[in-house]
């Protein structure tokens, strides 16, 4: 039988409503708005260092007593393999000769790492009332420290197969996230994008697979969608590109012109830019090399061969080289308040 639990009791939120953590484009402000405002703000830490979480962290904490969310990658990392980086680089080298680089000389990308003991160590100092993860669960032993806190733990879903395998490991709550949804899918117990599903097919699936919360996230940019993920069960929502043009946000420029354009309406699943599958707006790299490549390195080891032509570019005013995750409907970006927008969408 279903918990008669609801998502706000469970979180200690006014709103079901949590602001999907977007590493690269937003820190510990956003989340402090959407917090304040009565839903759950998320910190993305995939991308931060030790010191750079504490900081972080910091700043929340001094600037809210509401709960909130911090968000980790529990992605396996890869071993480096020599013959396929050759091969992503080779397929590079045009545009490092059309920018007169060296593709020799590349610098290493921003590192995405998964959660581990370091991370771990910042946590127990400011125990986040939420911690949720992407690509599945950390180890038990770490999982064990988070819950030893008392932490919510939350997980992203992209099948009813891993919504099951999360409840059976002891998740609070269940992302249910539909393919629409920007930036990286969460999918962890298959890489076949076959069995990836549309938020209203995923989320009623979902709702009637486990017992726990499920969090529809997806496509959801409006408060009639707000009103179709919960009237097909889910006990909140989980919205993102919504968010990337208020002004808490720290969208690069590129990316929210490219957000403000037509460009906007047209996105794909691409791993030219990380290695692994994700949504973004299209733009030059994904149509001249297809968004999808074989030759690209496994997560995160793509993104170091074309942070220079990003960087390049960038300096240029072009997003031809940046990843500009996106959901399928960047209709509800906004340039207001984040906490305006939270009460806007949940109507």
């Amino acid at each position: 039988m279903r918990s008669a639990q609801t998502l706000q009791q469970l979180l200690g939120i006014e709103l079901p409503l949590i602001q999907a953590p977007m590493a690269g484009s937003q820190g510990s402000a956003l989340a402090v708005a959407v917090s304040q405002a009565g839903g759950l703000g998320s910190l993305p830490a995939a991308m931060l260092t030790p010191e750079a979480l504490r900081e972080e962290l910091a700043a929340i904490t001094r600037q809210t007593t509401r709960p909130y969310n911090v968000n980790f990658f529990c992605h396996a990392p890869p071993e480096a393999d020599a013959a396929r980086e050759a091969r992503w680089r080779q397929a590079l080298a045009p545009y490092y000769a059309e920018f007169g680089l060296d593709p020799r000389a590349a610098p290493a990308g921003p590192a995405r790492v998964p959660f581990g003991t370091a991370a771990a160590d910042v946590l127990e100092a400011f125990r986040p009332p939420v911690v949720s993860f992407h690509f599945g669960l950390p180890e038990p032993g770490l999982l064990a420290r988070v819950r030893g806190w008392g932490a919510k733990v939350l997980s992203s879903a992209t099948t009813v197969e891993e919504a099951r395998w999360l409840e059976a490991h002891g998740v609070d709550a269940v992302i249910a996230q539909g393919l629409e949804a920007g930036g990286h899918r969460g999918m962890f117990l298959s890489a076949d994008l076959a069995t990836q599903l549309g938020t209203l097919a995923l989320v009623p699936q979902v709702v009637r697979a486990v017992k726990v919360p499920v969090i529809a996230a997806g496509g959801i940019a409006c408060r009639e969608a707000v009103a179709a993920a919960r009237a097909l069960g889910a006990a909140g929502v989980q919205v993102g590109t919504a968010f990337l043009l208020c002004p808490e946000a720290t969208t690069s420029a590129v990316h929210r012109a490219a957000l403000r354009s037509q460009a906007a309406r047209v996105t794909a699943l691409t791993n030219l830019y990380s290695g692994r599958p994700a949504r973004g707006i299209v733009n030059r790299l994904m149509r001249e090399l297809g968004p999808m490549s074989a030759a690209a390195p496994a997560f995160p080891l793509a993104t170091a061969a074309v942070a220079p032509l990003r960087a390049q570019a960038e300096a240029r005013g072009s997003g031809d080289f940046s990843p500009l995750w996106a959901g399928q409907d960047a209709s509800g970006c906004r340039e207001v308040p984040a906490a305006q927008l939270t009460r806007e969408l949940m109507g």
